[in-house]
């Protein structure tokens, strides 16, 4: 087949909640392999756009293609193959670290062992402590160790920043440095965004 150079591939994307566009009209690409960072304040249709990449919304109007498959008629397929990050209020209070990774990596038809997630993002101490229990920072690394779980060919990050302290910040930046495939990330952090972003997409 035809080689597939982007990551994801959107044109003329509109969305429309009543009469609000929330998003108008927009088209990016990112390439395989790229660091894609959108910078820009909250209500830029950043978190729209982002569900609609990740198949949870239908655009009204456009086109969109992730990992070279149409999402309108690929979906499943594709959510399969990318990493989302969750809000830690999704995380079942119950289990450790450890066994929540075991758990979301048991939805995918493959997935990597949590001990080598755990180390990655510097939490390997804390396998058998519960999301409830880590600090700000750890919770938001905890969380990017999770949208890995998959071994995602592309991953979406969403203000994967927002209680960082310096160790955590490390951690991740190091963690997607070393990512072998596709990165989203959506901040409204310019410093986090321009440090490893190959491609940046500012709004508002």
């Amino acid at each position: 087949g035809a080689v597939m150079q982007h990551a994801v591939h959107i044109e003329n994307l509109v969305k429309k909640f009543g009469s609000v566009n929330a998003v108008d009209g927009l088209s990016f690409d990112v390439n395989r392999g790229e660091i894609f960072g959108i910078l820009g304040p909250n209500g830029a249709g950043k978190t729209t756009t982002l569900e609609i990449i990740e198949g949870l919304q239908p655009p009204t109007e456009g086109s969109i293609q992730v990992l070279g498959r149409d999402m309108r008629t690929n979906a499943s397929d594709i959510k399969a193959r990318i990493g989302v990050q969750l809000q830690s209020s999704a995380y079942y209070d119950y289990l450790d670290l450890t066994e929540t990774l075991s758990l979301l990596g048991s939805f995918y038809p493959k997935c990597l062992p949590p001990d080598s997630l755990l180390e990655q993002v510097g939490l390997l101490d804390r396998s058998k402590s519960r999301v409830r229990e880590l600090s700000g920072g750890q919770k938001q690394r905890f969380a990017v160790a999770a949208s890995l779980v998959n071994e995602p060919e592309l991953v979406i990050l969403d203000e994967p920043t927002t209680h960082f302290d310096i160790p955590s910040r490390e951690a991740v930046e190091k963690v997607l440095l070393d990512y072998q495939g596709s990165i989203l990330l959506v901040s409204h952090d310019r410093h986090f965004v321009s440090l490893l972003a190959e491609a940046l997409w500012v709004v508002g």
